[in-house]
Order: structure tokens, then sequence, then C-alpha cells
């Protein structure tokens, strides 16, 4: 069975490999735990063969709960054990312009004659010490806490190239420190098999390093192609060593893989200039870095200057000021979301920054391309806010090629074609069509979400594939779904018989839920489910709330003039109406259970809850507090009349003995509240 040809079809082998292990789970119960075997043992070492086959040719589809990764009966650990640090691998302290790095270099030289400098790359990874007893790599320790103690992940960093297994002068005890990387080819290759099997990509190098070399499974990690640079010494025994860079030329001498273009400098010109030539190389390296490194030469300065409990006197990171490029828009897409707002994004020739390579980032608003001025063909400068989100910065005018137009969203819906308006004081522009096929994914994944309507195990995937095949086009098309039941079991596309027999049972179920959850569902803007409760309590019913005029909205709790029109524009439109019937027809309720109470201590009341409380959770207590007529709020304000705070309150308590705010603790709650 193992020796049979693997499947290239990722959704095959995905199937296989969730049947395999659900048959032997099956097996294990029976063999183990109920002593009733029903295979061979032949039979048994079949599937776990065929089962270790599919998982070396795809490691990534692993599981911890895989029964290849079980060992008498109880899971792996998922890390390494931890290990005591010989020596701290502390951080360095970060500077970030000429007049830090000249002021280090100047006090270097106060305290010592004639200092040395070097200048090296600051890799952008993981850091990691090695440690060689008599010559052999022994324990490969990751920084951990830094101080105290680090986990060992040895077998990782037994499969990575550049670690070095054996030394050639077998001293007694060596340890270095170095930063596992990964070259961008490799993380390229990494994120196009991750794309392949339909797993989420890593984010940059460094993440993917990191994760990587925390595997539970070594090969991943060694095709993965990490790599590794060493940058210190930092402990030898059986040898004396004088200078940092006398222990990277006998590193080398024993085949370990130091820093390279490392310089040793005088002065704090000879710095700067080695700082800025590192800088100018940043885009032609293989690898990301994210800074450069000064640290004395020297290890008797090194000693005598020490450290605090953070970082070394002796060594300085300059950061370098965010990553720029240089590249040409060549269109300006617009994108619908749940709301009708229309997303302008820049689509660029691709470029390299922090890592990954980038085409797209967001224009945001008209606005915003007005106030930059930004044309199709012009060249532009991105760089990466936080070194994570593109963003344009600025437009190259002086490259503006001849006869560029100012772009204009326009004032019809990229998406139905439908009238585009401007909202009123604000900078966006929305499609006013309310059955927008752009919008209808999120409209019904909001729908039914958890807030909403509830209605468990109808994912993305589901909606998505409904809509796809013409099932869902608006949100009464969901209660549509059960007419065709065949077709759906048939097709495959919310799963076989029993799964979609329970979302079909989900659905009918959601019927009943109070008709706030079904107004939140609604996507009306500005009536999220605090909202919707308080119009319910109010009004009792959809229908009613439906025929209510502006003033009587107003009326509601923390209802502005926004809100009502929101919703007096909402239900006088015949689209909405005739939905909100057909929802009726239906079987939908739209009358509410719950009565608004007029009287007590919590009645009409704001709450806010934070912290840990002894007995009741987060929902219990709001549900308490919303059953006694008050209302929970997220953040404290003036308008809060009461905090409730457990252990671990933090800042919302501070904010509330600021404000004067009343604070209560389970127990006061509860004795408010006569629930005790």
């Amino acid at each position: 069975m193992a020796d049979m040809e693997i499947s290239t079809d990722i959704k095959a082998v995905k199937q296989e490999l969730a049947a395999l292990r659900k048959t032997i789970r099956y097996h294990n119960n029976r063999y183990y735990n109920e002593d009733s075997p029903e295979i061979t043992d032949y039979e048994y070492d079949q599937l776990m063969l065929r089962l270790k086959a599919l998982e070396k040719a795809y490691p990534e589809l692993i599981t911890k709960n895989s029964p290849t990764q079980m060992v008498g009966g109880e899971a792996r650990r998922e890390a390494g054990v931890l290990v005591q640090h010989d020596v701290p691998m502390l951080s360095l302290q970060d500077v970030f312009s000429r007049e830090e790095i000249e002021s280090f270099v100047a006090d270097m030289q106060a305290q010592f004659s004639d200092p040395e400098f070097v200048v090296e790359e600051k890799i952008d990874g993981l850091s990691l010490a090695l440690r060689y007893e008599n010559g052999e790599l022994v324990r490969a320790v990751t920084r951990g806490d830094g101080l105290v103690q680090g986990e060992d992940v040895t077998a990782n960093a037994r499969v990575i190239e550049d670690v070095q297994q054996h030394m050639k002068d077998r001293l007694p005890y060596f340890e270095v420190r170095g930063e596992v990387y990964m070259e961008k080819a490799a993380f390229d290759a990494v994120n196009e098999r991750q794309e392949l099997l339909g797993l989420k990509p890593f984010a940059n190098p460094r993440n993917c390093a990191a994760g990587t070399l925390r595997q539970l499974d070594a090969r991943i990690t060694r095709e993965r192609k990490l790599s590794l640079f060493i940058f210190n010494l930092q402990k030898a025994e059986g040898r004396e060593f004088t200078t940092h860079t006398e222990a990277y030329e006998f590193m080398k001498a024993q085949g370990i893989k130091v820093i390279h273009n490392y310089k040793v400098c005088h002065t704090v010109q000879e710095v700067w200039a080695a700082i800025e030539s590192i800088g100018e190389s940043r885009g032609s390296l293989a690898y990301d870095i994210d800074g450069a490194v000064v640290k004395l030469n020297r290890f008797s300065d090194r000693e005598q200057i020490g450290a605090t409990s953070k970082v070394p006197r002796w060594a300085i990171a300059y950061k370098y000021p965010p990553e720029e490029k240089e590249t040409v828009v060549r269109d300006i897409e617009l994108s619908v979301g749940r709301t009708g707002r229309i997303t302008p994004t820049a689509v660029f020739d691709p470029v390299r920054l922090c890592g990954t390579t980038v085409e797209r980032a967001t224009l945001h608003n008209q606005d915003f391309i007005d106030s930059l001025d930004v044309r199709l063909g012009d060249t532009v400068r991105v760089y990466k806010s936080g070194e994570i989100i593109p963003k344009v910065k600025e437009v190259v005018k002086e490259k503006r090629p001849a006869g560029a137009e100012p772009f204009r969203i326009g004032r019809y819906c990229p998406v139905c074609g439908a009238e585009a308006v401007r909202e009123a004081d604000t900078a966006d522009i929305k499609c006013q069509n309310p059955s927008c096929p752009a919008q209808l994914e999120n409209h019904l994944l909001n729908f039914v979400g958890r807030t909403a309507m509830d209605i468990k195990g109808f994912g993305e995937a589901a909606i998505h594939g409904l809509i796809e095949q013409g099932y869902l086009s608006n949100i009464a098309d969901i209660y549509h779904l059960h007419e065709r039941r065949g077709e759906l079991v048939a097709k495959g596309l919310i799963g076989k018989e029993k799964n979609t027999d329970k979302l079909l049972a989900n659905i009918e179920a959601s019927k009943a839920n109070d008709p706030a959850r079904l107004l939140t569902g609604l996507g009306i803007p500005g009536i999220g489910r605090a909202a919707a409760r308080e119009l319910m309590l109010q009004f009792g019913s959809l229908n009613k709330l439906a025929e209510a005029e502006a003033e009587a909205i107003l009326a509601v709790r923390d209802m502005g003039e926004v809100s009502a029109r929101t919703l007096v524009t909402f239900f006088r439109d015949e689209t909405n109406r005739a939905l909100l019937a057909e929802l009726s027809d239906l079987g939908l309720n739209f009358v509410s259970g719950e009565k608004a109470v007029t009287t007590g201590a919590a009645a009409g009341k704001t709450f806010v809850i934070t912290g840990t409380l002894p007995t009741l959770g987060r929902k219990e207590c709001a549900a308490l507090i919303e059953a006694h007529g008050g209302r929970v709020s997220g953040s404290v304000s003036r308008k809060t009349d009461y905090l409730v705070a457990g252990e671990a309150a933090g800042s919302k308590l501070t904010k509330a003995q600021e404000l004067g705010t009343a604070i209560l603790d389970e127990a006061g709650l509860k004795a408010l509240l006569g629930a005790e």
C-alpha cells in the first residue's frame, strides 16, 4: 500500500490523509481501548506506512494529532525542552541617526585607548546559540527570554546546511551565537508551495525562519533551506582570543560560516562610511538585513565596559530608515465592500520591500488620490508601514508620462453599474444598490455570523460556492436552500449528506432567533448588536420599527440622527421592504420576547466589564446586566455608570478612577442587581 503512487492532486491528497487518520484512530481505539481489533497487524502497518509516505511527501500537511505524531497515546511535545543559557543572549540598543553613532564612538574613545570597531550587517532572522564540546556540536538553543533559558532546537539545527557539525580544533567547549535566516529565493519557494497546498503564506522571511526552526518535524526544516551566519563568540575554553575578528578567523578555519564583509574601523568617519556602504548594498543582497551593528573589537574592552540587564554597552545597532522603492503604477483597481464602499488600489510593477514582493497598495479614497495626485503611468515611491503594510508615499512627478490624466473613481459602481454617491461629511463613495453582487458575499457572512443569526457551520467557502452556483442572491435565499437539498448533496457544495442536513437544520432553527439578531444581520450601517437590541426593546417588533419615523427612533437610547435617518431610508426602500416581507413569510421571528426592564438599579445604566471575575465569564456577566435592564459597553467614558472590575483590570480601571466612575466587584454587582 505504501508503494502506491502518491497523487499530485492536493485536494485528493488532503482527502486521503483525512480518511487514513480517521481509519487509523478508529483501529487504535479498537486495539488499545476496547481490546477488540478488527484488522491484522499487517493491515494496520500498511495503513500507517501509507500515511507516513504521504506525510513525507507533504510534511506541511502533518497535523499535531496525526497518528504518526502520537507516542504511547499521547501527543508529542510541540516544542523542544528548555535549556539554561551559559551566556545571556542579550538584545542590542537601537539607534537611528548619525549623531547617535558619533556619540557612541566618542564615548568608547573616551574610555579606551585607540579602540577598534567592527561594523557588520544585522541579519533579519532568529538568534541561535551553538555549543560544541570537544569539537562536536551538542546543542542548539534559541534566544528564549535572553537571560535565563532558551529552547533546544538541536534536531532542526543539524539539518541546516550552514550549521557546522564538527570543528577541526577539538576545544573542550566553544559556544557561538548566530542568526538563522532565509534567503529571498528560499522564502519565495516556500510560499509558492504553501499556496499550492492551500495553506496560508508566510508574511516575511523572518517569520518563516522562526516558525521553521521550531517545527516538530526536522524534514520541514531541511526542505525549507534555512541559512545561518555566526556573529559572535559567546564562550571558549582551551584557547584565548584577543579580538572579535581573531575569533572570526578561527571560526572560518573551522568551517563555521560567519558574517561576511565586516569592516574594522578606527574613526567615526570610517564607521559611518561602513554603515552607509552596508545600506547601499541592501537591495543586492540575497537576504534581508534590518540594520548595521557597531561593536568593540577587543574582548578586554568589552569585559571592562560590561552590559546592562538588557543590552551590552559595547555594541549598538543602527536601524536604516524604512526601505523605499520606486515603481510604476500600471492600474488603479476599484473594489466594493459589504457596505458598498468603493476602495481604489494601486497596481504597480513588483518591487521587493522588507523581505517580500509587493505589487499592490491601497489608495484609500478619492481624497487620498487627489492629495498625492496619483495617475496611471506615474512613478511612485512605495514603502511598508511598520515593515508590514505596503503604502504609496509620493509621486515622482518629474517622471510623469506625457498626457497622464487625473484619476476619478466615477459615479457608477464598477461591479453592478448602479449609481455611486459620496456620503455627506465623509470621504466614502458608495454603491447605492443593496443587491450589488460585490457586496453579497460579505453581506451574507455578516448575516450568518456569530453576532447576528449565528448559523453554525455556514462558513466562507460554503457561501462563496453557493453564490457562484447561483443558489444565493440575497439573505432570503438562505431559507430556500432546503428546497434544493438533493442538488446540494450531489454537488457537495456544503459537504456530504450529513453536513448538508446539519446546516439545513441550523438554518431552520435560526428562524426562532430574537429579531434583534435578524436586525443585526441586515447589515444596516451603524446598527450593530447593541443598537439592534435597544431598538427591539423599544419597538417590540421589526414591523413596528419599519414604520417608525426618525423622531421615534431618536428617542431610543444612544440613537443619533445619522443612525435614525439610515434606518428610515432602509425601511422605506421597496427592495428592502420586499425582502422583509419574504423573510416574514418564510417564518422568521419578527416579534421580540424580551421586554425592557424599566425599574431596578441597573435599568437605563451603562456598565463596562474588565478583568477576570471569580465565577462569571464576560458573556455571563453581560447577560446578567442586560437581563436587569442595563447596557454593556466596551469602553469607559463619562457616560459609564458602573465599572465591574475583576483581577488584572488594567487601564479601564485607571480611567474609571480618574473619571470618578462607580466601581463594583462581582459581589457588589450581584448585590446591586439583587442576584445573589
